[in-house]
This record gives C-alpha cells, structure tokens and sequence, in this order.
C-alpha cells in the first residue's frame, strides 16, 4: 500500500475497494502486524461495514483504539450513491435478484425531490435482509444467504440531509446523503422505488466521509493519534495526581473542560460523546460526569 502510515495504535483510514469485504481490510492489517511483530497479537477492528458492493472510507482501529468502536456509530456519515430506477432486488443493489420492476418513464426531477423529503430527519427503516444487523445471534446476511427466510424489526435512523446531485432519466440518478450510524442507503433506495411505483436500487455507493475524516483515495491510509482521535468530544488535560485518583476509582473535580476540535453540523444529533481524559500528551481515558464531578468510564492503557 502507497503512502502508508505505519499500524500502530489508533484509528487508521483506508479507502476500500470494490469487491473486497470489510473483512479483508482487517486481516490485511492483522497480517501486516504479525509480520511486523511475530507473535504479538494486536487487536484490529474496522469501525462500520461497507459492503462488497460499495466503496470508500472504512476505519481501521488498532490497539486500544478498538475499545472505541461504539463512539463512532453516532457521527455523520456522508455518502454518493446511483440509484437505478425500474428495479427492486431483494438486498437493494445490483448484486441481488430482481423481485419487481416497474415502469420509471414518468419520473421527473420534481418528483423525485418530493420523495426524497418525506425520508428527511429521524424515521423507522427496515434493515436489507443480507445486513449485519444480529437476528437470533447471528448476523442476517448469514441466514440470507442459507436461503433461509429473514425478516428484520425495523430500527429508528436518521438522515440529516440527501440532495440530488444528478439526473439520467428515466434510468439513474446520483444522490449525495449525510446519515448517522445504522442508516442503510439500500434500504433508502428500495423505499424510493416503492413510493414512486418504479422499484429502485442501488448500483454504486461510495463512502466519501466519517465526521471530520475523509476517505483517503486507492492506496493510501492515513493513522490518527492523539487529538486527532473523536475530535467532536470536549477534552480534559489531567495531572498526574488525578490520574492516580481515577485509576483507583474515586472522582476528581471537573476542573477546565476544553471545547472539541470539530463541530457537528448544525442540527445534528448530540453523539453524547464522553470527556477525553489527556495526560502528557496521550489519551488514557474516557471520563464522565457525574454528580459534579469526572470518574473514570474507560482506561485506555498505554495511551493514543
């Protein structure tokens, strides 16, 4: 890989191709540490799944950084997807076998602007039956894929916005969205096609950006470290005596809290992200507040 920054503890951008799983990106790296450091186990996780089907910025967590991965699902995600009109497939892109078609040659800009609106904000959505989401302890891609019947709840997502960037009628048209963790954009092309009597699915997806982080481009990863990591949360520099305090689970002062680096976009939901804890540079902690007062949520040992 071109321009790589070297694994070490962190969060670490990379850009996935088409037809690769999310997977593969993590065994490259499990790989890539072993060799480094035979028989030294580092724990590696990616922070969201792309599917094989799409492409763009996946997040590799290193080391202690994959005690983080929760803090991630609730920040902005921004994608670019072509739709296909005309056509449902049973997992919503074009991998999937067509279970309706219909005829788009009515569709207008206009039309397509008015469904759009109506999936705007906070909503109910019913995850593709080949998603990761757990059925039974088990994710339903797997069962899907048995040829098993699967049949998800519908979960509570959000969409912050979705513009039309262009138009191909009556065949495609590209759409720029920014969504919070847990929104699937297949699902949100199946409903399109659904409201509009067409059928709908996806051909392309590419993840462009994850809060501040932007996907890096083929061949190139980017390491994060320190203050670059969860910028959207405030931060607060501790002594060494607080440490100490901390570590033996007692609270200390909530003492001068600093502003995070980055700002959501106005509007955004509140991610309700925890205190950075920064001793000597490093992050070690995750503090929340509590009646007054900071107690430890999360060591982080060693430090990002």
């Amino acid at each position: 890989m071109r321009e790589a920054a070297p694994l070490e503890p962190g969060i670490h951008l990379v850009h996935k191709p088409l037809g690769e799983t999310s997977f593969t990106s993590v065994r490259a790296a499990m790989a890539e540490l072993e060799a480094a450091r035979p028989g030294k186990r580092v724990p590696v996780c990616h922070g969201g799944t792309l599917d094989p089907f799409a492409e763009g910025l996946l997040l590799l967590l290193v080391g202690q950084a994959t005690r983080l991965m929760d803090l991630l699902h609730a920040v902005p995600k921004r994608y670019v997807a072509q739709v296909l009109w005309g056509s449902e497939t049973d997992n919503g892109d074009l991998l999937g076998r067509v279970v309706h078609q219909g005829d788009p040659s009515a569709l207008t800009p206009e039309a397509l602007e008015a469904a759009l609106g109506g999936f705007r904000g906070w909503h109910d959505q019913v995850p593709p039956a080949t998603s990761a989401k757990k059925l039974g302890g088990e994710p339903a891609y797997r069962k899907a894929h048995r040829g098993e019947e699967v049949v998800l709840p519908p979960s509570r997502v959000y969409l912050h916005e979705a513009r039309w960037l262009s138009h191909d009628l009556p065949r495609s048209s590209r759409l720029e969205l920014v969504c919070r963790g847990g929104f699937y954009v297949r699902s949100l092309a199946r409903e399109l096609g659904r409201r509009l009597g067409c059928g709908a699915h996806l051909a392309r997806l590419h993840r462009t950006a994850i809060g501040p982080w932007e996907d890096p481009g083929p061949g190139r990863r980017v390491g994060l470290h320190g203050r670059q990591l969860l910028p959207w949360s405030a931060l607060r520099e501790l002594s060494d005596a607080e440490v100490g305090e901390l570590r033996r689970e007692r609270p200390i002062a909530l003492g001068r809290r600093l502003p995070p680096e980055w700002r959501l976009p106005p509007g955004f939901p509140d991610p309700q992200a925890p205190v950075r804890g920064f001793h000597l540079g490093r992050w070690v902690a995750l503090l929340q507040e509590q009646e007054g007062t900071f107690r430890m949520k999360l060591e982080l040992r060693g430090g990002l």
